[in-house]
């Protein structure tokens, strides 16, 4: 039992640093864009990231059921895979890189397990179609959903005036900012769902691997309560230094990725919220020309993507080795 607790809080734990660190995914072009103030934009998030946590269950049951063999974890599985991906969200924060909580967390479970017993309890298929997959296709897809949406934007707004154009986006960037909050909710809480899920099955608490209540309740406000905290560092990378946001580019990139998120919660999908929305402002900034973009920052953004899950399985693997669990 006190090992399922120190599980369940290292649990928490991550789900409120995933919150603080992705709080950027969902406020950093409103707050780039003096539309909401810092302060204001996080409580705005943090609220719609619990609502969106308490829409469904899809991804908690993918994460649990659908990336490793439930019959090998145990709570010290699932103890060095939340550690680890807690370790690699806190350097990536405190440098500053966007990256992935999500595949933190999934690289983490992978390392462990296989740390444990070896390369035959990852489910390949599952891993194959519902993470490497989107892992992939998601953020060339918020490139070109978000290129598409600016695009469509500059021929239909071409003979407005740019100070009517800016009014008019800044009013939008309050709801297509809302809405990527929301999407961030019902995607990644979920996470930490079936994380806690996993848990108590493995420990003998659930007859069946569902999710109750308490632990959606639980995960969504915490992830809420990370989220209103803000990890600024990651908004000013994502919001000033890749590229000098107005609320019209603000307002595509939010509504190009919080459709493909919510797309993919509705699925089952643990999709990276940070790969769309970094892709998607991208793919916003590629109107500008390519020079608006600053290729430096973009770099060390994708240099972080590429590790994450390796780095996160290393990470784990050797904790498992290591500590006596």
């Amino acid at each position: 039992m006190a090992m399922l607790l120190v599980v369940i809080c290292t649990a928490l734990v991550f789900e409120y640093i995933n919150g603080f660190h992705d709080s950027a995914n969902a406020i950093a072009t409103v707050v780039s864009t003096k539309v909401l103030s810092a302060r204001t934009a996080v409580i705005y998030a943090g609220c719609l990231d619990i609502t969106g946590a308490l829409l469904g269950t899809h991804v908690a049951s993918t994460i649990g059921q659908g990336i490793v063999d439930a019959g090998i974890v145990t709570q010290g599985v699932i103890f060095c895979a939340l550690l680890a991906a807690v370790i690699w969200n806190l350097v990536t924060w405190y440098l500053g890189i966007p990256s992935s909580s999500s595949h933190a967390l999934i690289g983490g479970l992978i390392g462990a397990a296989v740390g444990r017993a070896g390369f035959g309890v990852v489910l390949m298929d599952g891993v194959t179609r519902k993470v490497l997959l989107p892992m992939l296709t998601s953020p060339l897809l918020g490139f070109c959903i978000g290129l598409g949406a600016m695009v469509g934007i500059l021929w239909i707004c071409r003979r407005a005036r740019p100070y009517v154009v800016n009014s008019w986006f800044r009013r939008l960037q309050l709801l297509s900012s809302g809405i990527m909050a929301l999407s961030h909710g019902s995607n990644d809480a979920q996470k930490t769902m079936g994380i806690i899920t996993l848990a108590l099955f493995s420990y003998g608490a659930l007859e069946s691997f569902k999710v109750p209540v308490w632990v959606v309740l639980l995960c969504a406000c915490t992830m809420g309560c990370g989220t209103m905290t803000g990890g600024l560092r990651i908004i000013r990378t994502m919001g000033d230094k890749m590229i000098k946001l107005k609320p019209v580019h603000g307002f595509a990139a939010e509504t190009a990725s919080a459709s493909l998120v919510l797309t993919a919660s509705h699925f089952g999908m643990p999709v990276s919220t940070t790969h769309i929305i970094s892709t998607a402002i991208m793919g916003v900034g590629s109107t500008k020309g390519h020079r608006a973009l600053n290729l430096s920052i973009i770099k060390n953004i994708v240099t972080a993507w590429v590790l994450t899950i390796p780095v996160c399985m290393a990470i784990a693997a050797t904790l498992s080795f290591v500590l006596p669990l």
